[in-house]
């Protein structure tokens, strides 16, 4: 039982893939630029048709300085495009949650792969 249990949790797993980035950015406020570490994920959203990225900004200084400023509305750049999102809630190890809607500043999977 516990075999088809851990069978029908993969199969989930595999029909909810995200896509994502992981890697340097530039988080852009009205205070200016600072260069960041992300790692963004996202996914299509088919209740309100939109697709919805989201992620954490490394613990840095700049970003924690901007969000207590209510510098909230940001734009993140990453080498695969820019997008306008939103800083949300610190975790305890001063990692800002960044939200946008719409296209996301990483390239999205604009097909689906072939199944084996």
């Amino acid at each position: 039982m516990a075999e088809a249990t851990a069978t029908a949790h993969e199969e989930h797993d595999h029909d909810h893939d995200e896509d994502g980035y992981d890697g340097p950015a530039t988080l852009v406020t009205k205070d200016g630029e600072t260069e960041v570490e992300v790692r963004l994920s996202g996914h299509f959203e088919p209740i309100d048709g939109r697709y919805h990225w989201y992620g954490r900004l490394a613990a840095n200084d700049k970003v924690t300085e901007a969000a207590e400023k209510h510098r909230r509305a940001v734009v993140l750049r990453t080498p695969h495009g820019e997008a306008a999102g939103a800083l949300s809630d610190q975790d305890p190890w001063g990692r800002f949650r960044i939200t946008g809607l719409g296209r996301p500043p990483f390239e999205v999977l604009e097909t689906l792969p072939d199944e084996d």
